[in-house]
């Protein structure tokens, strides 16, 4: 027998999925298990998205639409900009994706070639980094060192180093929390069109931050690449539905490859997300819970946990405790069934900077802990 194995696929897992998978196995036992893994909603998608979906399964014929998705999604999410950031975004600069995580991969297979190196906050979303080693992009992690987001001093320093070719973001960021403010965001920009490097920005978390209104790069610059997607503030994580908004350069080549990567995405979904842009109110309740374990948490800030005083984003907060590393704790891979809640969980063996994330978005179970270590080997 001979089976042929790439370098590809020994890049590095990412590491919630696995959690992710072992918590289901242990639920399929019938265990008692509280994932902490993954980071969705744990309200379904708005009564509104259920029902478009209900009557278009009545109808009976879901197919395949074009790579860049249904003209009625497309126009709808350009409408968003208009109503959302006062921006005046063409439908054909849209390209509907199978979740955000598709979208990534099109923006790197479409902008990037092996060797060209890309820029990435660290700490940032692991799948950035995967995603990129497996297409042979040289990635440039950019240490924050105490900074809450990435500056455009940062993208300078990395620059003279060794050129770049591309820099994605976040804001608010993924673990942190963090959200660049208008003003450096603009800089951040700008300075990577003085240095002729391609922008990305990922803006999944927007409309989930509390005491900043929602930038998008894009009031900054029509060549930047944004990605976002319906899975966090719409609670439509498993239709994997997702966007891109384009430089109009980049259309034609990212339709190219998604007709052959994809087809396109899900139609079922498609049709449904149309629905999700009026549910505004139902939507803002469900984060007005989320601002209220965001109040509880805040109130602890004189405990052993101490946070940041101006703290706007999603889910997470910032912890302030950069440089101080913490004694190795023994996790158990994020899922514990209900009985070994009092034992000392077995070990996971990283020898990393990481950052530890347990955030529970209904008021039975709120506790959202943010705190950023350095593990040392653990096994």
């Amino acid at each position: 027998m001979v089976v042929s194995l790439s370098r590809r696929g020994a890049v590095e897992p990412f590491h919630a999925m696995d959690i992710l998978a072992e918590a289901n196995r242990l639920k399929a036992k019938g265990l008692p298990v509280v994932s902490m893994a993954v980071g969705q909603p744990s309200d379904p998608a708005p009564a509104g998205v259920r029902e478009a979906a209900t009557i278009a399964l009545k109808a009976g014929r879901i197919g395949y639409t074009d790579a860049l998705g249904l003209a009625g999604l497309r126009k709808a999410i350009a409408a968003h900009y208009g109503e959302h950031y006062g921006l005046d975004v063409s439908p054909e600069r849209i390209a509907v994706t199978t979740g955000s995580s598709a979208a990534f991969n099109l923006a790197f297979l479409a902008m990037f070639d092996p060797g060209d190196r890309v820029a990435i906050a660290a700490p940032g979303y692991p799948a950035y980094r995967n995603i990129m080693a497996a297409l042979g992009i040289d990635i440039a992690e950019i240490e924050l060192d105490g900074a809450a987001y990435l500056h455009a001093e940062h993208l300078q320093a990395a620059h003279r180093e060794k050129p770049l070719k591309g820099v994605l973001f976040a804001s608010p960021a993924n673990p942190t929390g963090a959200v660049i403010p208008a003003g450096d965001l603009e800089a951040l920009v700008k300075t990577a069109q003085e240095l002729g490097i391609a922008v990305i920005s990922d803006e999944i978390y927007h409309r989930l931050a509390y005491a900043a209104p929602d930038t998008t790069a894009l009031s900054f610059g029509a060549d930047v690449t944004v990605i976002n997607s319906f899975s966090k503030y719409y609670c439509m994580t498993g239709w994997r539905i997702g966007w891109m908004v384009l430089p109009q350069e980049l259309v034609r080549p990212v339709e190219r490859i998604a007709q052959s990567l994809y087809i396109s995405p899900p139609e079922l979904s498609q049709i449904a997300a149309i629905e999700a842009f009026k549910a505004t109110a139902e939507l803002e309740a469900v984060k007005a819970r989320y601002a209220w374990n965001r109040e509880l948490l805040i109130a602890c800030r004189n405990s052993a946990l101490r946070l940041p005083r101006r703290w706007t984003a999603p889910f997470t907060p910032s912890a302030t405790s950069p440089g101080t590393p913490m004694t190795a704790w023994r996790l158990r891979a994020g899922c514990w069934p209900r009985r070994m809640w009092r034992r000392r969980p077995a070990a996971i063996s990283i020898r990393c900077r990481a950052i530890a994330r347990c955030a529970f978005p209904t008021p039975a179970a709120t506790t959202t802990w943010s705190r950023r270590w350095r593990v040392s080997n653990a096994g």
